[in-house]
């Protein structure tokens, strides 16, 4: 795609201007054991360092069961999802990768953090016709309900990570249903849909309690990822484009973050090294279909 050059000024100098002021496992369609993995079992998989640290306390149930859709004022949903296309009948109740027979893969991303930050990187994504997935933490959606909108209106994906990005593989089935019933809430809310995919917080891979959680809240499938840059720790630009374009390939499911200056300065450069290697980006949807 032609890219021009005015409008990749205009963002560097917007980038650069939120960056001053300081804001800014199975296969789907592949063999499954049934818990949405094939070989070792979840719980036998390392987890990235960032996902292992110690989190904030879990809410106790009755704090997590006072907590509501807010009454403030929110957008109405009139920006809904567009039609999903169906999903292959034997993806996996965990997704890692998509088929790795199609020369496509998945951008997914963490939502929370600057607005600024998130439209500016779903401007970068469009001026290259890609698609993201975003996993939107229910707090986030709180502060900020417009940006349920503004990402569905981009053509864009939206999906529950959580209300409060703890780590809920650890706690009791009841805490862990209500951390995912709160941001489905809120979805529902803004947009009209809970959406298709949930990606547990503070872990890559859902446990069996949070995966059965999950679908009591109605999600048939949990999102994980087979690529993880490490974005969330700020390493530069040209580290996060180096790191995605060794590792990604057709079917790939990348792991990034919404929050981060660095991350919008290397989504051009990730989309055109991913073009220069035949693959586009798409949705999780769009890959698992």
């Amino acid at each position: 795609m032609t890219v021009d050059r005015r409008s990749v000024l205009r963002s560097a100098s917007r980038l650069a201007a939120l960056s001053a002021a300081g804001g800014l496992v199975a296969a789907c369609g592949g063999p499954s054991d049934g818990r949405g993995a094939s070989g070792p079992s979840v719980a036998a998989r390392p987890q990235p360092a960032h996902l292992t640290e110690s989190p904030s306390p879990s809410p106790s149930p009755s704090a997590s069961a006072s907590a509501s859709v807010p009454t403030s004022p929110a957008p109405s949903p009139t920006a809904t999802p567009f039609a999903l296309p169906p999903l292959a009948p034997d993806t996996p109740l965990e997704v890692v990768t998509g088929p790795r027979s199609k020369p496509q893969l998945a951008l997914t991303f963490h939502g929370q953090g600057d607005p600024a930050i998130a439209t500016a990187l779903l401007e970068a994504a469009e001026q290259r016709g890609a698609r993201l997935t975003v996993l939107a933490v229910g707090s986030w959606l709180d502060e900020q309900p417009q940006i349920a909108q503004r990402i569905l209106s981009g053509g864009h994906e939206l999906g529950n990570h959580t209300q409060n990005h703890l780590d809920i593989c650890s706690m009791r089935p009841e805490q862990a249903r209500e951390e995912i019933a709160q941001c489905a809430q809120r979805l529902q809310h803004l947009t009209g849909s809970i959406g298709r995919w949930f990606r547990p917080s503070a872990a890559q891979y859902a446990n069996a309690m949070v995966k059965e959680q999950a679908q009591q809240v109605g999600y048939a499938h949990v999102l994980s990822f087979d690529v993880d840059p490490r974005d969330y720790a700020d390493p530069g630009a040209e580290t996060v484009t180096r790191r995605v374009l060794k590792t990604a390939a057709a079917g790939s499911v990348v792991a990034l973050h919404m929050g981060h200056p660095g991350t919008v300065t290397a989504l051009p450069a990730i989309l055109d090294g991913l073009a220069e290697q035949g693959l586009h980006a798409v949705t999780a949807s769009e890959l698992c279909a």
